[in-house]
């Protein structure tokens, strides 16, 4: 299916995040672990009945070192003004924690808080105390670590523990074999016969 976008004049391609309508309408608050679950049941009984999404976040040097950001959408019941049908109120709610500390599920409140808090599990290693079902999502059962952690080792950490080749996906050389041209050569010739030269 084609994109709905319609391309700039100049024909470069737009940056997404360019074109993203702006969030400084957002209500942004922070709460403490121990608060959480009252203030986001409080939440939605005002009427933040849409849990957009629940994200993680690690600030290695920061304590609380972890933020787990939920965002919230209030619709209005009715529209008071056209304006308004537009207008929903967004509410951003951070939690900071440190590792090991945990924080209660919401998937009772808002079901779709089920599969995020998973990957935040997977990813980060944060617990989510209630959960129905809180195992790997993303990551097979047996993955050492958590991948989005600042701490994780780049490479994973099985491939850590062996050296890296010095040509990747030449594992047949031996380190340090200076390069021969050959490969350059042959690349030309591929070059000149597509041209019509060789």
């Amino acid at each position: 299916m084609p994109s709905p976008q319609t391309p700039p004049r100049g024909g470069s391609a737009l940056d997404p995040t360019a074109i993203r309508p702006d969030i400084n309408d957002a209500v942004i608050e922070r709460v403490e672990p121990a608060q959480l679950r009252g203030r986001l049941e409080q939440l939605k009984a005002e009427g933040a009945s849409m849990l957009l999404d629940v994200g993680g976040v690690d600030y290695l040097e920061r304590s609380p070192r972890f933020d787990v950001v939920y965002h919230l959408l209030k619709l209005p019941d009715r529209a008071l003004n056209p304006a308004s049908v537009r207008a929903p109120v967004r509410i951003r709610v951070l939690c900071g924690l440190d590792d090991g500390q945990s924080l209660p599920t919401m998937s009772d409140l808002w079901p779709s808080a089920d599969w995020p808090e998973r990957e935040i599990y997977d990813l980060f290693g944060i617990t989510f105390d209630g959960h129905p079902d809180l195992r790997r999502i993303q990551m097979p059962k047996d993955w050492e670590g958590y991948p989005l952690r600042k701490d994780y080792p780049l490479r994973g950490p099985a491939l850590e523990k062996t050296p890296r080749p010095d040509f990747a996906l030449k594992s047949n050389l031996l380190a340090g074999t200076p390069a021969s041209g050959r490969t350059a050569a042959a690349l030309a010739k591929q070059i000149a016969k597509i041209r019509g030269q060789a």
